[in-house]
């Protein structure tokens, strides 16, 4: 829910990030007592990292709660402090407590509300952002339509949010709003618009008394892309305002194929790694390098990081490089959790250890991973030495570990250069009885940061049985026998794409779903509904092994029938 159409397409140009400042530990913490808020931008900025999203929130439509998660407290922020974060970026949706005309008055009930959060996380001596969120897409993107009563509203909006909180201490800062997007304009106009909202926001805090004479303000580049052209056009912006406490603000969620596992984007692949390496490198040499402080204000996947749709090692190789990049080039990044993808929100506790572990480690070191986190072995017949690449990330390999057990060098495991080949003898033993699944896990550890975990799998060839559903979903019984689905492919007779998604055959994983609990494949609806009519679709399911498995599809009306090959 926290991604909407406008973002998506955002995300679909966006490019990357970089930055060039050290970053404090988070363990050195400034009291919660004192605002001991440097006065260089930078430094302020820096102090801030890590950073963490209270995502799907006060952002939410049309209340806190509405998007399903519980209400927020003292402890939420207390919590957060407990896990090493020194900063929470508070997204706020404005219009639905707002009147629709003018003045625009906001209910003091939610205003009172927004600032009894905003004060318990400082309180615990966390720096805090603001900003005018959902909004941006719900009124604002009408500029080219309504261009004077947007401004007007936006306006009005900032006057009496940085009336609210002009006594609040420094650690406070205000973002002019999020991920801005305009319907039927020109590029021209685009820049035009967004110009004028920020240089409003600018004016309309800066003289409003209090101490947001000084404080940080946070300006996006449009849509909070990386494009080299929005990064100028905001360049130009912040130049004009003379003002030295100012920070740019942009996004990322990762290369679009890889982020959703589209167009057979199954893995963080050089180009999912240049996306990230370019854009970091156009946003430092654009801001840091000229001593304008970033602010990474989102980052992560457009799917949930445990979804499924993004395979598991896959996900952890991105992490780690998109919180390595932002350290090393002193961008502060602030991960979105829209729903307990990363802190639980009841007990503000990771959810997962080895994400806390990755991410907790990337604030100080890199880890190191492998090209590969999955070894697959027949489920019979004789077993084959394998063999992965190493990604040392600047680390030296130290061993690889089952458990408290070391393996033994060139007994069990060789190592030539970066190809680490696991003996047959060694693949026999830890496969034991070759029970479909995992049989044995292993750690290829480095000389710092979280070991990379390699699991030894057997497995035979899935197996897909016919099937009756519906439009709104099929449920195809399937023997997974150990294996793991990569992707789809689907196709109508002619060869062309059948799905959502007209220009690739392969689908956004996110339209199926294997539940390897229930040994079952869920085609869902937003893939089933956009069929042709009578029209057999072949759809071509990947495993990870290897493995590939032929299934054909018919939507008739709102029934759907499904045969295996």
């Amino acid at each position: 829910m926290h991604r909407t159409a406008g973002l998506l397409a955002a995300v679909v140009t966006a490019g990357s990030l970089t930055c060039g400042t050290a970053v404090a530990s988070p363990a050195d913490r400034t009291p919660a007592a004192a605002d001991h808020t440097p006065r260089s931008a930078m430094a302020a900025v820096a102090r801030m990292q890590p950073s963490w999203n209270l995502g799907n929130t006060f952002d939410a439509i049309p209340d806190e709660t509405s998007w399903g998660n519980p209400v927020t407290t003292k402890a939420t922020f207390d919590g957060l402090r407990a896990q090493g974060f020194r900063s929470v970026r508070i997204p706020v949706t404005w219009y639905p407590h707002q009147s629709d005309t003018a003045p625009y008055t906001i209910d003091p009930v939610w205003m009172k509300r927004v600032k009894q959060v905003v004060d318990w996380a400082l309180e615990d001596g966390l720096y805090v952002e603001i900003n005018v969120h959902h909004d941006s897409w719900k009124w604002i993107a009408a500029m080219s339509t309504d261009h004077d009563n947007v401004m007007a509203r936006f306006t009005s909006t900032w006057q009496q949010i940085a009336t609210a909180f002009k006594d609040e201490p420094r650690k406070l800062l205000m973002e002019s709003i999020n991920e801005p997007q305009f319907a039927d304009a020109t590029d021209a106009q685009k820049t035009r618009y967004l110009r004028e909202l920020n240089t409003s926001f600018h004016d309309v805090v800066r003289n409003s008394g209090g101490r947001n004479k000084d404080r940080l303000l946070v300006l996006p580049s449009e849509k909070t892309n990386s494009a080299q052209h929005w990064l100028d056009d905001l360049s130009t912006t912040m130049s004009s305002l003379h003002d030295p406490n100012l920070v740019a603000t942009v996004h990322y969620y990762s290369w679009y194929p890889f982020s959703v596992n589209i167009a057979n984007g199954t893995t963080y692949d050089a180009t999912a790694q240049k996306d990230l390496t370019d854009g970091f490198a156009r946003v430092h040499d654009t801001f840091v390098a000229k001593g304008i402080p970033v602010y990474l204000g989102e980052y992560g996947l457009l799917t949930s990081p445990y979804s499924g749709v993004v395979e598991r090692g896959e996900m952890l190789k991105y992490f780690e490089h998109v919180n390595y990049e932002a350290r090393i080039n002193g961008m502060t990044s602030a991960v979105w959790d829209a729903a307990n993808d990363f802190l639980n929100r009841s007990t503000m506790q990771w959810q997962v250890p080895e994400m806390k572990a990755l991410i907790q480690s990337s604030w100080r070191t890199r880890s190191g991973t492998a090209s590969t986190d999955n070894l697959f072995l027949p489920k019979s017949g004789p077993v084959a030495a394998q063999t992965i690449t190493l990604n040392r990330n600047g680390l030296s390999f130290t061993g690889l570990w089952q458990g408290d057990r070391r393996l033994v060098p060139s007994v069990d495991y060789t190592l030539d250069g970066d190809r680490l080949t696991l003996t047959a003898d060694a693949l026999t033993r830890l496969a034991g009885d070759r029970a479909a699944g995992v049989d044995a896990t292993l750690e290829v550890r480095y000389s710092d940061g979280v070991p990379w975990k390699l699991f030894v799998r057997s497995y035979d060839k899935p197996v897909m049985t016919d099937a009756t559903g519906t439009e709104d979903g099929l449920t195809i019984p399937t023997r997974f026998n150990g294996d793991l689905m990569a992707d789809v492919e689907s196709t109508y007779a002619d060869g062309t794409a059948a799905g959502p998604a007209s220009w690739t055959t392969f689908q956004s994983f996110d339209n199926y779903r294997p539940d390897y609990g229930t040994n079952a494949t869920t085609v869902k609806a937003d893939f089933l509904k956009t069929l042709k009519d009578g029209a057999p679709v072949t759809l071509t399911f990947h495993f990870w092994s290897g493995a590939t498995v032929t299934y054909h599809v018919t939507r008739s009306g709102s029934t759907v029938t499904g045969t295996a090959s």
